[in-house]
């Protein structure tokens, strides 16, 4: 008797092999033109991203912290990007529905270890500006290529191993009923509305690192600004005034958009938002965001505009 519930409980864990990604219902010209849309966004996102690492490897004026953190992020929104972006689109065309339990607990891992990584890599970008202009004499002693590897490495380090407890834990869960999930690609909160076990874990272990991860960094990057403003008002020369002011509205602007988006997304104590919001809101996160990054910081940078109409007058 004993040996028959155990492996009714086995057959009962494992009888989800698969999920399918509902994506965005519609007509099928509907699902064609977002699809279209999101290839088109997706392709800017890897051309602009890579163009912006280029032009910093290229020209010895941008090789500094700044610009090395700012390749840190750009290469980082590429594949940020691509955990998502081509599922998303082969599911709109109704082309690759379907996701497998591990291709899924996959790129749940990927997509929300580079998520949490760039929220310490712009907390660290935060930290380096007001290092530059609060510090300026002391700057190059402070913030020289072997602290900016070490915050770059430990960023990435702990933006991936926080999420492989979640990973874990959500590995764990057991689905036995419906496979379909209410999104364009495998997320937490989808997890938890199709699992049949008790999720009160998971949701808390989310929400802990959601605290920590996004918060904790938001705040680092909140007090860093604080001090970059107040100083930034003591300058008295104007074009002092102007030079501080251009080295961080690019950053202000981008860290205005991703933390606003994902503290609306993941800083809650339970999962039952709504799944269709989360799902446009997701848009704007993980495809919208990366392909503005390189346009706000070409438009918004001095330095990066010289680098670009350099390229340009050379062609």
């Amino acid at each position: 008797m004993m040996d028959l519930m155990a492996g009714g409980e086995i057959e009962n864990q494992t009888s989800v092999q698969q999920f399918i990604l509902l994506g965005f219902p519609g007509t099928w010209y509907f699902r064609i033109s977002l699809a279209m849309v999101f290839s088109i966004m997706y392709f800017l996102t890897v051309v602009g991203n890579m163009f912006i690492i280029s032009l910093v490897w290229t020209h010895p004026w941008l090789h500094s912290p700044m610009y090395f953190f700012l390749c840190n992020l750009s290469f980082l929104e590429i594949w940020y990007t691509t955990a998502c972006a081509p599922k998303a689109i082969g599911v709109m065309l109704g082309k690759s529905q379907t996701i497998s339990f591990t291709g899924c607990i996959l790129q749940l891992y990927f997509i929300f270890s580079l998520g949490s990584t760039e929220c310490l890599i712009l907390a660290v970008m935060a930290y380096d500006r007001y290092l530059a202009i609060c510090h300026p004499l002391r700057y190059s002693s402070l913030m020289n290529s072997t602290v900016s590897a070490q915050l770059a490495l430990i960023s990435w380090l702990c933006g991936f191993l926080v999420i492989s407890v979640l990973a874990s834990l959500i590995s764990r869960l057991s689905f036995c009923g419906p496979n379909i999930i209410n999104h364009f690609f495998c997320d937490i909160d989808s997890w938890i509305a199709l699992s049949c076990t008790d999720t009160s874990l998971v949701e808390l272990a989310t929400f802990i690192v959601s605290i920590n991860v996004l918060l904790g960094s938001c705040a680092i990057t909140l007090i860093s600004y604080i001090y970059i403003i107040s100083t930034i008002c003591r300058i008295p020369s104007a074009q002092g005034l102007q030079k501080a002011f251009s080295t961080c509205s690019a950053h202000l602007t981008v860290v205005t958009i991703w933390y606003g988006s994902t503290i609306f997304l993941y800083v809650k104590p339970s999962a039952q938002n709504s799944l269709d919001l989360n799902k446009i809101v997701n848009v704007f996160n993980t495809i919208v965001t990366p392909l503005l990054n390189p346009f706000i910081y070409t438009l918004r940078n001095k330095e990066v505009k010289r680098a670009l109409e350099k390229v340009i007058s050379g062609m």
